[in-house]
C-alpha cells in the first residue's frame, strides 16, 4: 500500500515545515514500513547548517525515521489513530554518510516489539542504496 503526502495527515499531526516524510511506499501493520523524503536545496535548515557546504542535520534524519515509525503505529492500530506518538528513547544512533540537497532518503522501520503503548523499532535510512543512518527508536502512544 502506498500512502501519498497529502494522506499522511491522517496518521500524524505534523505539518510543514516539520513533516519530514514525503511518501510511504510500503507498509505492513505491526511489521515494517518504508518511506521516502526528497531533500531539496530550499529546505529551511540548509540556510544555517553548514551553509557553504549544506548537509541535512542528523537529528532531522532521526526525526524523519521517527515520524515514519509513528505512521506505522497509528496505521497498525485503529484505536490509536488520531493519537499523538511521543519519542521515548533513541539508542545506538549512527551517522555514516552526509545527506545533501538533491538526495532522496529511503527509510525503513522494522518493528522489534509493540506492546501496549510502547513501540521499539530498528530504523535505517539510505541514499541510493548506501546506508547513511541507523538507530534503535522507542516511542509511546499517548493515552
Amino acid at each position: 500500500m502506498v500512502i501519498e503526502h497529502h494522506e499522511l495527515y491522517k496518521y500524524i499531526p505534523h505539518r510543514h515545515p516539520f513533516l519530514l516524510v514525503d511518501r510511504v511506499i510500503e507498509i505492513e501493520a505491526f511489521k515494517h514500513i518504508r518511506g521516502t523524503k526528497c531533500i531539496t536545496g530550499s529546505e529551511s535548515f540548509f540556510a544555517g547548517h553548514f551553509p557553504e557546504q549544506p548537509i541535512m542535520p542528523g537529528v532531522l534524519i532521526i526525526e524523519a525515521m521517527a515520524q515514519l515509525a509513528a505512521i506505522l503505529a497509528t496505521y497498525s492500530s485503529e484505536k490509536d489513530q488520531g493519537k499523538v506518538i511521543y519519542f521515548a528513547a533513541i539508542d545506538n544512533a549512527r551517522f555514516k554518510k552526509p545527506v545533501i540537497p538533491g538526495d532522496v532518503i529511503t527509510m525503513k522501520i522494522d518493528v522489534v516489539s509493540a506492546k501496549r503503548r510502547m513501540w521499539k523499532v530498528k530504523a535505517t535510512s539510505d541514499v541510493g542504496g548506501v546506508v547513511n543512518c541507523t538507530a534503535d527508536l522507542t516511542a509511546m502512544v499517548a493515552s
